[in-house]
């Protein structure tokens, strides 16, 4: 009787583990693992959208972490809002082998402002726990439900979120009332979604299982076109009273224009100021630029986010009063200066930022994909544009963080699609001079001048701009590509347009530059500019080569070395011309002078995978010239 109850504990034991027991590694299939950080083991989420003014988000997620670069995946966090509410948040920790180590309590649940130290009005907080387990590997479950309050902007669907993150299953179910039409853009999921209908509403459905680790490579294409995803978007919608519609960039413009009626009104004092500030000047691109200035001067950029006042600016009035805003703010506050001086603008919403990423548009799909708003200003002859958050930034002039790309022009009829300035080859300049001299040690000294011109210069105007001087020469002395080096001076002029341009000049002291070995003397003329990718041909590569960027390089130099040497080994001149790029580089010796002139031209465009031999050559081969050394041996005469 005691062994045939032993047994019955035993196996009601065994009975309640193996329930107990998900998610175990052992059952990750192989394939998963290689080159992984963490694996999703199930991601379900569902939108449903009960109305105009409500929508349920639902989402059950489990990682398994499989190392510590896995561990920035291992927490939740969930945003809420006057807009959205968190109504419900669990969470479970497993082991290696599938059992549960313990659940989350509620009063584990972080819970704290999401404002940041540039925000004035913002009603954003944050929900968040993190187990922080660190016994490798585990699994974290976590279960959420929000309420949101509008419908203005849909979710996306991005079951692969980052490198080194594989995919065993993930789930996206979108429901809606019979009669919403549902718009979606699908990447890499070629099939139609599983539609369903249940009474007054219709699912669509979207799943993928074991979606391997896929890495970012060299020239890889935008995130978005390598694995798959689904971008949403309503076509009516509604936020805190004001309804809408995204069905085209016409509609979807219109309820922008709602949001700015009536809020360019200025106080009295200000439309004096206006005109005194352009009386007398019949140029319109001279007074925008004034007018610009004048703004520059008088306000300063301060978040503003709550509710729909992360859409809608404030009044101008109120910004002439305080002297600050946000970015819609502050190009609503332009936009009634100009209107006032009988200049007309337009809205522009944009998605801003200097990632690559930042300028990807799916136009073919009105909804909202921004985060940003700017000023567009059509003159006679041409359209200025002003970055109305910047204090130092030229009139015209938009810059890696807002140029090269697509905005949403607002007008009296609606929304219209756009490009904001381009800067390619002509404009994203870097002109570099050298005088330098080498001494009997190999020690050399140098004055450097550098002019930068487009984007060339957006990362110098914000060192110099947003930096003291003693800040300054820290990132310097920091910045150069040498081993050792001393900044003895240096001294900056920025000139303001429409293609604004610094010029730099320095003074450096680079001890031992030159090798000095016995009568020789061993150089590398390339002193500053060197190429720094050595590539190999991926005969595998399924994926296109892409290149967004274009800019120009041209570096001449002279260095004076000390007199009785004579050239030893010549230097190799190239040039190469590609579809990718040209590349120059040339040396001749006069006296005790290496006169050392190069250039480099890189394009902007999309190649095939089979590019890849040349491409990587091409690099290569700019990799070689640039570290080229040529040795000098001293005469004995």
């Amino acid at each position: 009787m005691r062994i045939l109850a032993l047994l019955i504990i035993v196996c009601s034991f065994q009975h309640i583990n193996a329930a107990d027991i998900k998610y175990p590694v052992s059952q990750i299939p192989k394939q998963l693992l290689k080159g992984a950080n963490v694996v999703c083991r199930t991601q379900v989420e569902e939108y449903h959208l009960v109305s105009l003014d409500e929508a349920i988000v639902k989402t059950r997620v489990a990682l398994t972490i499989l190392n510590e670069k896995g561990d920035r995946f291992s927490g939740m966090v969930v945003h809420y809002s006057n807009l959205i509410k968190v109504t419900g948040f669990e969470g479970s920790l497993y082991n290696a082998e599938g059992q549960l180590i313990r659940k989350l309590k509620s009063k584990e649940i972080g819970d704290q402002s999401n404002v940041s130290e540039i925000s004035l009005m913002d009603d954003s907080r944050v929900k968040f726990h993190n187990f922080n387990h660190r016994t490798y590997p585990y699994t974290v479950e976590y279960e959420v439900e929000e309420k949101y309050l509008n419908t203005y902007n849909f979710p996306r669907w991005f079951p692969q979120a980052a490198e080194h993150y594989a995919v065993e299953h993930s789930s996206f179910r979108f429901v809606a009332p019979l009669d919403y039409k549902v718009r979606y853009k699908a990447f890499n999921y070629p099939q139609p979604p599983a539609e369903t209908i249940q009474g007054k509403y219709k699912s669509y459905f979207w799943e993928i299982r074991d979606q391997a680790v896929i890495q970012s490579v060299f020239a890889s294409p935008q995130w978005r076109e390598m694995t798959t995803n689904v971008f949403f978007a309503p076509s009516d919608f509604k936020m805190q009273g004001y309804t809408g519609n995204a069905s085209s960039w016409e509609e979807f413009g219109k309820f922008q224009v709602k949001l700015h009626d009536g809020k360019d009104r200025l106080p009295q004092n200000i439309l004096d100021k206006i005109q005194q500030l352009t009386a007398g000047i019949s140029d319109e691109k001279e007074k925008v630029k004034i007018l610009f200035e004048f703004l520059q001067q008088n306000t300063r950029y301060i978040l503003i986010s709550f509710g729909i006042g992360s859409l809608q600016p404030f009044e101008a009035s109120y910004v002439a009063s305080k002297g600050y805003g946000d970015c819609k703010a502050l190009s609503n506050y332009m936009y009634s200066i100009l209107k006032a001086a009988g200049i007309k603008s337009h809205y522009a919403l944009i998605n801003g930022g200097r990632e690559s990423y930042a300028r990807f548009f799916v136009e073919e799909f009105p909804s909202h994909q921004f985060n940003h708003m700017v000023l567009s200003v059509p003159l006679a002859k041409d359209t200025m544009w002003l970055e109305c958050t910047s204090q130092t930034e030229s009139a015209g002039y938009m810059g890696s963080y807002t140029g090269n790309r697509k905005a949403l022009l607002i007008t009296d009829q609606g929304g219209k699609l756009v490009n904001t300035p381009r800067y390619g080859l002509k404009e994203n300049l870097q002109t570099r001079a050298i005088d330098a001299k080498i001494d009997a040690e190999g020690n050399l000294v140098m004055d450097v001048s550098t002019i930068y011109k487009g984007t060339q210069q957006d990362e110098v105007s914000s060192l110099i701009n947003n930096n003291s001087k003693d800040k300054v020469q820290k990132i310097l002395q920091q910045h150069l590509e040498l081993p050792t080096y001393e900044i003895n001076s240096f001294k900056y002029d920025l000139k303001k347009g429409m293609l604004p341009q610094i010029e730099e000049d320095l003074n450096i002291t680079v001890p031992a530059y030159a090798t000095v070995s016995g009568k020789r003397m061993f150089i590398v003329p390339n002193i500053l500019n060197r190429g720094g990718l050595r590539l190999t041909f991926d005969t595998t590569r399924k994926l296109d080569y892409v290149f967004e960027s274009e800019y120009r390089d041209e570096d001449k130099q002279v260095i004076e070395i000390p007199a009785g040497y004579e050239l030893e080994t010549p230097f190799e001149n190239i040039a190469i011309k590609t579809p990718f790029g040209n590349y120059s580089a040339t040396l001749k010796v006069e006296g005790n002078k290496i006169i050392y002139h190069r250039i480099r031209e890189q394009f902007s465009g999309r190649f095939p995978p089979a590019s890849g031999e040349a491409i990587a050559k091409y690099y290569n081969d700019i990799y070689k010239s640039d570290r080229l050394r040529i040795v000098f041996v001293k005469s004995q005469k």
